[in-house]
């Protein structure tokens, strides 16, 4: 797989709320030169689609103008390239947060040291805890207050990147949540400055005492510590997102054994691999890359790539690939594809890609989130007015529902709801052997009504073999011979059944000349100077070739038995009948009535004829058959159901699906075929039929999941926010505290994360 060319992929640091995310975006989509960009808030990245022409400048110009219009957002954007190692920027990665957390970690350990005894010395006269002479506000205001800023300054300088990004982001009128905790808290702690200013400036123990009730430097401290313990905790809780990635990149070792040219082996680094080079695989150990057995051989566990359970056989010439286990044996394997090259890479790759993706729900939180702090600053700014002049309260009470506003009104939880889902759910999709290309397919699996399968290599096990032969007037082994030598230069399923019939037989097949293959009918030919055709019926009825009624009731028996017949005819005549069956896999009935349960609409397209396809569909359980479709005819079907209302989901090989996988709402390409999934599919199902039922499963619990962190971030400001203004002193009650404040959109921003980590468990 090529990584997409058409989108980059941008690491964009600085980022604090859904404001600064839906910022980013609206602002990278304005640009001429972008087609479309998205951020996300979760994973911190932004993926851009340059508008055509935007890279006729060359890459490095068009890269350098989209960093420098997030720089002037104040944010830090960098250029992640398409060829980048996966297994070396998430090291990179790691170690950054590990980094941030220890930082944040000691940070928080300042804060709260300060902050502690900071609200004990404040508030312990109003809990009955009596301070000492020295320091009580009645007998020496002075050293109280001015014992109350020197515990206050420590945790200030500690939480001091709320102001050094919040104030400048204001400043540009684009404030963020930094924005609402410096400007609350700043508001705080200059009136407390100011009260500490008039006490030390008061001619009388009244005007001291009096001054004294303006000092909020318990609310300023304290909201700093725990915004800041919030941060910690939602910090600590997005990393345990990730872990479906670690585990894939876990299933590659550090160190490999490579043989040397005199017969000696040496350990190496697996990222040290090159293509070609000779490597030895002990028992026990798993593949470090793409390539094949040159020597011995062994049974290796798939599990990890494929889910299959079995232990598969490889022997010389066999392909391996990276993340395997070797079970038995040991054995020599030639690399072949190395580093970002390799199926596993290119499977993080895809997944990594998808968690930094939005799904369409996302885009109302992100419209609100826009918006919503500068909403907030000025509902804050009404409410605290609108108490002082109307409500006739004392500045300090009304300087607390301003603060109490900022604060309580954080769009975190906002901005986290939907890519946190993604990020989980994609993570948990892999780990499953399902693997979503974005979060748009992952919504809209959540949607599907109807499933639509391809019979050869979906339903069926897409290894045709071939069960019976009639020939008329020649031999069996002439007229295989014949079939055989046309469908040499076919690619076709059914060609490889007669070509392997052939083989068993050892017979030679002869050089073609004037070959055609005719789309969904069969394919003609001459060999040895003899014009043949061979197909289905309606491709020998348009070429003027009549069965006799012994034949077509032959024909019709194998279909009504769930056999396909190619009929074999030259000048006029039907020289064999060859019946062609493909096995149902063994897993398509149970799934088919589980999606049936789930309230799905499931139907069969087929090449075949009416009467095979039935006889398929009815031992896989499908009413709804459409039969004698050609390739591009199933794009029609999926069209028709699309014009009538459903949302249609279509399950392929990818191959010669590709226009219906990508008419449907989702196209789920089957196998561990990488390469077609990015080009025609939504969805990749690496382990085989079951995996539909996970998509759907999967897409409908993280639309779930979205819809509830969206309700309790919603219900949170629509509750909070009156409350922090002041609704309820209107009825006699408290106002609220801006710690209280603090403390609780703390809570709504680690709330949506670990309801978003409840995906992981998803079975």
């Amino acid at each position: 797989m090529k990584n997409n060319p058409d989108i980059l992929r941008f690491r964009i640091d600085g980022m604090a709320c859904g404001a600064c995310s839906a910022r980013s975006q609206r602002a990278l989509n304005n640009m001429d030169d972008v087609d479309s960009a998205t951020v996300s808030l979760a994973d911190g990245t932004a993926q851009v689609r340059p508008a055509e022409g935007a890279l006729n400048n060359g890459l490095d110009a068009f890269v350098q103008e989209v960093t420098e219009r997030v720089s002037k957002l104040g944010f830090t954007a960098s250029y992640l390239p398409p060829d980048v190692d996966e297994h070396d920027l998430w090291e990179s990665e790691q170690a950054k947060t590990k980094a941030d957390l220890a930082s944040r970690r000691r940070r928080l350990v300042t804060e709260f040291l300060f902050a502690v005894p900071l609200v004990i010395v404040a508030m312990g006269g109003h809990w009955g805890m009596p301070l000492p002479s020295w320091l009580s506000p009645h007998d020496s205001p002075l050293a109280f207050a001015l014992f109350q800023l020197v515990l206050t300054l420590p945790i200030v300088w500690s939480g001091r990147d709320f102001y050094r990004h919040g104030i400048p982001l204001l400043l540009r009128g684009a404030p963020n949540m930094d924005s609402l905790v410096a400007m609350g808290t700043g508001a705080a702690l200059l009136y407390s400055l100011w009260s500490t200013a008039e006490i030390a400036a008061a001619v009388s123990p009244e005007e001291a005492h009096e001054a004294v009730m303006g000092l909020y430097y318990e609310s300023a401290g304290m909201l700093i510590a725990l915004i800041s313990l919030g941060k910690y905790l939602e910090a600590v809780s997005r990393t345990r997102t990730s872990e479906a990635i670690r585990g894939l990149m876990e299933l590659t070792p550090e160190h490999v054994d490579r043989l040397l040219p005199d017969g000696g082996v040496k350990e190496i680094a697996v990222r040290a691999v090159m293509p070609g080079d000779r490597l030895l695989i002990k028992p026990g150990s798993r593949i470090p890359v793409d390539g094949v057995v040159a020597e011995g051989s062994s049974s290796l566990d798939m599990s990890s790539l494929t889910g299959e359970s079995m232990p598969v056989d490889v022997n010389a010439g066999d392909e391996v690939s990276a993340g395997t286990l070797n079970l038995s044996g040991a054995f020599v394997m030639e690399a072949r594809r190395v580093g970002a090259d390799t199926a596993l890479a290119r499977i993080i790759h895809l997944v990594r890609e998808a968690q930094g993706s939005k799904a369409p729900i996302a885009g109302l939180a992100d419209r609100i989130s826009l918006y919503f702090v500068p909403a907030v600053i000025a509902a804050a700014t009404l409410a605290g007015l609108g108490w002082l002049f109307f409500g006739h309260l004392p500045f300090g009470d009304a300087l607390r529902v301003f603060v109490a506003v900022l604060v309580v009104a954080c769009p975190c939880a906002l901005g986290l709801a939907t890519p946190m889902s993604i990020m989980v759910a994609t993570g948990r999709g892999a780990q499953l052997g399902v693997l979503m290309k974005n979060g748009t397919a992952l919504e809209a699996s959540g949607h599907l009504d109807t499933l639509v399968f391809d019979k050869t290599g979906t339903l069926t096990e897409g290894s045709p073999r071939l069960v019976s032969l009639y020939a008329e007037g020649m031999e069996e082994n002439e007229a295989l011979t014949l079939a055989a030598s046309l469908e040499s230069s076919s690619e076709h399923p059914l060609a490889r059944a007669v070509l392997d019939e052939a083989g068993k037989r050892g017979l030679a097949v002869k050089s073609v000349e004037g070959f055609l293959a005719v789309g969904g009918s069969g394919v003609t030919g001459d060999v040895d100077g003899r014009p043949l055709l061979l197909g289905n019926e309606r491709l020998l009825e348009e070429r003027g070739v009549t069965l006799s009624p012994e034949l077509k009731s032959r024909v019709v028996a194998l279909a009504d038995d769930g056999q396909t017949p190619l009929l074999l005819a030259s000048e006029g005549q039907v020289l064999a009948v060859l019946s062609v069956a493909d096995p149902l896999r063994e897993e398509t009935p149970e799934v088919v009535r589980e999606l049936r349960a789930m309230g799905c609409r499931v139907m069969m397209l087929s090449g075949d004829n009416e009467r095979t396809a039935r006889a398929v569909a009815a031992r896989a359980g499908i009413d709804d058959v459409v039969a004698g479709v050609l390739p591009d005819g199933k794009e029609k079907v999926i069209a028709r159901l699309q014009a009538e209302g459903r949302r249609v989901g279509m399950v392929g090989d990818g191959v010669n699906d590709a226009p219906a996988l990508a008419r449907a709402d989702v196209g789920m390409a089957m196998g561990s075929g990488i390469d077609v999934a990015m080009e025609a599919g939504d969805v990749v199902l690496l382990r085989g039929l079951p995996g539909v039922k996970t998509a759907l499963g999967l897409g409908r619990a993280t639309l779930a999941n979205i819809r509830l962190s969206l309700f309790w971030a919603f219900a949170y400001n629509a509750l909070l926010v009156p409350v922090a203004a002041g609704v309820l002193l209107l009825f006699g009650g408290p106002a609220m505290s801006p710690m209280l404040a603090g403390a609780a959109m703390s809570l709504s921003s680690v709330s949506v994360v670990l309801n978003a980590l409840r995906l992981r468990k998803f079975r």
